[in-house]
């Protein structure tokens, strides 16, 4: 029978090289991500230059300023952080299928029957350890039977976790300088040249076959991934240690410090199952067309392109998706790459539909010396629901909907176009809104990320053509419509009105427009023809007064 072996990779300083990446000078003086925890700053990651001054993870962001005023700070971004660890989730891969993260900075890795492909375990250890400093990331290591034991290797044995970047590493340069440079081997990005000695693995950080209780007696409780109150409980009885629990009775410490801390140990030694559940491959969609010849008219691209639409929509199709986010890559003979990003008004796996957007593109492709690679990607797509087989009667009902929804598909087309000549999100429509203030009785909504509305609701008083914000009308501070007022510098007197209409501001808001208390609202017609909406504010935080807001067609 095989014997189960998992290596957990944790990278302790992920969130600060990760920006490190995009700001290489960060690396070079103290510097720190700061996150929030109980309303309060704390320290999640930081680098190597901060460690050394004392700072630490989960330290308040004030303390650390006082050990060090010149310390950098970021914001931490846990999305951003997650992304990475994904992308790291697909680089782990090439060491065995079964990989499983550990959010917010580690992996989980089932090396069962792949080891001896990359020469054996201390091996495939060295290998990912250069291929972390490759990437300019800290890395512990941990290998044994269980997962247990593989996590508390990773963390509680003495291990280097800094890379060996240097100032001649390419990701530390401009970005136009690495758009423009040709793939670097990895000795050329500051990783060790071919030959050279790898860095050693430090000692304990592989459990042998059997040999996982031996490997953690030695490490502190908290290598159990037990909660800080059992820690300090099992502390100050003496018991600081693995190995220290070894000769005490389980039923009293089952009694004593609640089932978790025994099961815990189970899981370490093996002696209760703990599986891996790898995360599934997110679906991407993707389509290459390699040339023999570099190309640049525009017809040449065209022709291109429509062969990579037709091969990704067939995908897409196939798995019932459509592309809502094309992203179109065009490699350039001198080795550069320039890409494109289009949105579609609604997902969809019809190259019909696609390439009239991407033909609107074409201009906007330097071609230089010549394209001689183009790569097409969904980067963002949705569910597309399959067709159900109906009878006679309910197909001829489909083919009327179809019919009347024919000017809606229009429509849609006609914002994809829009959309990819100014932008999806210049688009806009109105929507009614849940509020009984004027102001905010429609909302503003993207076209392309919204339905049209159906039915809009029908007030009981007739509403304003044109809303601006209350201007101030010269009248006597009364609620009695005035017989002579004076707006915009022009003198009015009342010939019709209808009113009042109270509306009160919304007592759950605190909103700086309504802080003149409640509204009585008129419809005005006046001598100079002008049909204005007034209202009288009873006055609140602010002075009470007359004001326009409005005006009718």
């Amino acid at each position: 029978m095989r014997h189960r072996r998992i290596l957990s990779l944790w990278f302790p300083r992920l969130g600060a090289e990760r920006l490190i990446r995009a700001e290489p000078w960060l690396a070079d003086i103290p510097f720190a991500v700061v996150g929030e925890e109980a309303q309060a700053q704390v320290i999640t990651s930081l680098n190597d230059r901060a460690q050394q001054l004392g700072i630490y993870r989960g330290q308040p962001l004030r303390d650390a300023h006082a050990l060090c005023a010149d310390l950098v700070t970021r914001s931490a971004i846990p999305h951003r952080d997650l992304a990475f660890l994904n992308v790291l989730h697909r680089w782990a891969g090439r060491y065995s299928p079964w990989v499983a993260p550990e959010p917010p900075d580690a992996l989980v890795i089932d090396l069962t029957g792949c080891a001896h492909l990359f020469g054996g375990e201390p091996a495939l250890m060295q290998q990912v350890a250069q291929d972390c400093a490759d990437l300019g990331l800290s890395v512990r290591q941990g290998l044994a039977d269980t997962l247990g034991a593989a996590w508390a290797l990773a963390r509680f044995t003495r291990q280097d976790a800094t890379s060996h970047r240097n100032g001649d590493a390419i990701d530390q340069e401009a970005r136009a300088t690495r758009s423009r440079a040709g793939k670097r081997r990895h000795w050329e990005r500051g990783g060790l040249p071919p030959g050279a000695p790898a860095q050693d693995l430090p000692q304990g950080c592989i459990a042998g076959i059997g040999q996982s209780w031996s490997a953690i007696s030695p490490l502190p409780v908290a290598a159990l991934r037990i909660d800080a109150h059992t820690q300090n409980q099992l502390n100050r009885l003496g018991l600081r240690r693995i190995a220290d629990l070894i000769g005490q009775p389980r039923a009293g410490l089952a009694r004593r410090f609640g089932r978790g801390l025994v099961d815990q140990l189970d899981k370490a030694t093996g002696s209760a199952p703990e599986p891996i559940s790898p995360a599934r491959a997110p679906d991407r969609f993707s389509a290459r067309l390699s040339l023999p010849d570099p190309i640049g008219l525009a017809d040449d691209v065209a022709e291109a392109l429509a062969r990579l639409t037709g091969h990704l929509c067939e995908r897409l199709k196939q798995r019932g998706r459509g592309a809502r986010v094309l992203r179109l890559e065009a490699y350039r003979a001198d080795h550069t790459m320039q890409w494109l990003t289009l949105k579609s008004a609604v997902a969809s796996h019809d190259p019909a539909r696609l390439m009239p957007l991407l033909r609107m593109k074409i201009d906007e492709i330097d071609a230089g010396p010549g394209i001689d690679m183009l790569r097409l990607e969904a980067i963002q797509h949705e569910p597309i629901h399959a067709r159900t087989m109906a009878g006679h009667a309910e197909a001829a009902a489909r083919g009327q909907a179809r019919q009347e929804k024919g000017l809606e598909t229009a429509t849609e087309d006609l914002l994809s176009r829009l959309g990819a000549r100014i932008g999806m999100d210049e688009i806009t429509r109105r929507h009614p809104g849940n509020s009984h203030i004027p102001e905010k009785g429609a909302l503003v909504l993207a076209a392309a990320w919204s339905e049209p509305a159906q039915d809009w609701p029908r007030h009981p008083v007739r509403r304003p053509l044109q809303l601006w914000r209350p201007e101030p009308v010269h009248a006597p501070d009364t609620p009695a419509l005035p017989k002579r007022f004076r707006w915009r510098g022009r003198d009015f007197a009342p010939k019709g009105a209808t009113g009042p209409e109270r509306i009160a501001p919304e007592w759950w808001l605190d909103d700086p427009e309504w802080r003149s208390g409640p509204r009585d609202y008129w419809r005005v017609e006046t001598d100079k023809g002008e049909r204005l909406w007034l209202f009288y504010a009873h006055g609140g935080a602010m002075s009470s007064g007359w004001f326009c807001q409005g005006e009718f067609a």
